[in-house]
């Protein structure tokens, strides 16, 4: 077997420290506690409100005149089950009022009051925060999702409040309401999970089924949930624990083409291969902990031997571990994904597929072309460019590719372009088919060209062929120049604008 490295791409830090923090993000009980807040603002209305529902015993200093009428409504709320108090005290804050708080906060109309508060706070040796004045803050408050309790929050270091706020709406998203039923029920179980489980694999066998159940759907836990989990601790605490594998597709390059399965499987691996083109930004989203080992799969270059990668797998999930091999693309195109399945399963080994973008789809969304537009389509093919002996299959049906009703996409295709036209225009597809070429695509390094099918050797020459290639032909593509400008003009202009905002005080 050969020697296996560890990875080195671009963009992926191999070192064991972690990447500074701008702050230390920390959750803190305040069930019972004494919060003092100086100021009846609705800012400070929404601080309240906040605390109160930690359970703090919120004790607010403020003029009863100075109270907004968002304060005021919150005075005479019922606070629900669990919550804590808001005390009113007639009268603006002093120095005294700091004495054992857990938490200082305070909405100060300017900067000598802020400094005054600040100060006070400091010496009692109360951590403080004046809302809206980051000078003088010890700590601040992130933008919350709560699904208690599973609570997210979010900081950027007081830098973009509305970039936090962007951020809490795309993970409310995808976050389901339900979650709040699954964590309870989570808490419930875990010191019974405990007594009945050893650490280490059968433990984190059985958390990781009680995810997939818990994002399984859109559905709360029901009654039978924890009877139902309970039996199956049980069946592991008797048995030796085998691991699985999960076939993941990683997409063309670009982090955001993962899909929310592949995210929830990179963050559950002990273990994961990956594949040379695999970009460093997906790998980033991996969990911490997991060993990842490159096994690198790149046509034209040294690669591990399949049967290497095969036995590595077997062996690894013998070990109970939960690996992941993560393959560019979708794993069920040109992926070898059957070979894979095939030896796993002989080997009564647990395999799961997540699929990919396939690089085909990709380019099409990049280039903002329909693969199988009415007007020029009514079947979308997508071809190997090249056998194991790096030269085109000899079984290819060029006749049936030469169709020009047909949108056919070449993988892996740049050493074998010139042939390719050779052979479509030998049984009669004519030389002003439209056609493009990508490198790289969805990448930062990814380029294009568009002609017609008899300059495809011109655009070979200028794209080349050391990054990976994909060839389109059909009438489908005879917009693809106009959309790239189109798209280039669009991103050249939304440059500009945020070049422009950045000059603006």
């Amino acid at each position: 077997m050969p020697q296996l490295q560890l990875s080195r791409t671009e963009g992926t830090s191999m070192s064991v420290r972690m990447e500074p923090l701008a702050k230390l993000p920390v959750f803190w009980s305040l069930a019972g506690k004494r919060v003092v807040l100086a100021g009846g603002s609705d800012a400070a209305a929404w601080k309240a409100e906040l605390l109160c529902a930690c359970g703090a015993d919120v004790h607010v200093y403020a003029p009863q005149a100075d109270l907004s009428l968002t304060f005021a409504a919150l005075l005479v709320q019922t606070p629900a089950e669990g919550a804590g108090r808001v005390i009113h005290h007639d009268r603006p804050w002093a120095t005294d009022i700091m004495q054992g708080s857990a938490l200082a906060i305070a909405d100060c109309e300017d900067d000598a009051e802020a400094k005054a508060f600040f100060c006070a706070a400091v010496i009692a040796g109360v951590p403080v925060n004046v809302i809206d004045k980051p000078a003088f803050c010890q700590f601040q408050f992130g933008s919350i999702v709560n699904r208690s309790p599973v609570v997210v929050a979010i900081s950027t270091d007081g830098a973009a409040p509305i970039l936090a706020q962007a951020i809490r709406r795309r993970i409310e998203t995808l976050l389901p309401p339900t979650l709040k039923g699954w964590a309870a029920l989570a808490q419930s179980l875990r010191e019974t999970v405990n007594r009945r489980l050893q650490p280490g694999a059968p433990r984190r066998a059985f958390w990781e089924s009680f995810v997939d159940r818990a994002f399984a759907g859109s559905n709360a836990p029901q009654a039978s949930a924890a009877d139902d989990l309970l039996c199956a601790t049980e069946a592991m605490a008797g048995s030796r624990t085998t691991g699985r594998v999960t076939l993941v597709g990683a997409g063309p390059g670009d982090a955001e083409y993962l899909t929310l399965k592949a995210v929830r499987a990179l963050q559950a691996a002990d273990v994961i291969l990956f594949d040379d083109l695999v970009s460093g930004e997906v790998l980033e989203l991996a969990r911490r902990e997991a060993k990842r080992m490159l096994v690198g799969k790149r046509g034209g270059r040294e690669s591990c031997r399949q049967e290497d990668i095969n036995s590595m797998m077997i062996d690894l999930a013998r070990a109970g571990k939960h690996v992941v091999r993560l393959k560019s693309g979708d794993p069920m195109v040109f992926g070898r994904a059957g070979e894979e399945i095939a030896i796993l399963r002989e080997h009564h080994i647990a395999v799961d597929v997540v699929p990919g973008v396939t690089a085909a789809s990709a380019m099409a969304a990049r280039l903002r072309v329909s693969l199988t537009h009415r007007d020029h389509a009514q079947a979308v093919r997508f071809v190997t460019g090249h056998a194991r002996d790096g030269k085109l299959p000899k079984t290819l049906d060029w006749r049936s590719l030469a169709d020009p009703t047909t949108t056919t996409v070449f993988y892996m295709a740049g050493r074998t372009a010139g042939e390719i036209c050779h052979h479509l225009l030998a049984e009669g597809m004519s030389e002003a088919t439209p056609a493009v070429i990508v490198s790289s695509v969805a990448r930062s390094s990814e380029r294009r060209w568009s002609g017609r099918l008899d300059e495809l050797h011109v655009g070979i020459a200028e794209i080349g062929y050391d990054e990976p290639v994909l060839i389109g032909i059909g009438g489908v593509f005879a917009t693809a120049a106009a959309n790239y400008e189109d798209t280039h003009r669009e991103s050249s202009l939304k440059s500009w604008l945020h070049s422009r905002s950045a000059m603006l005080p």
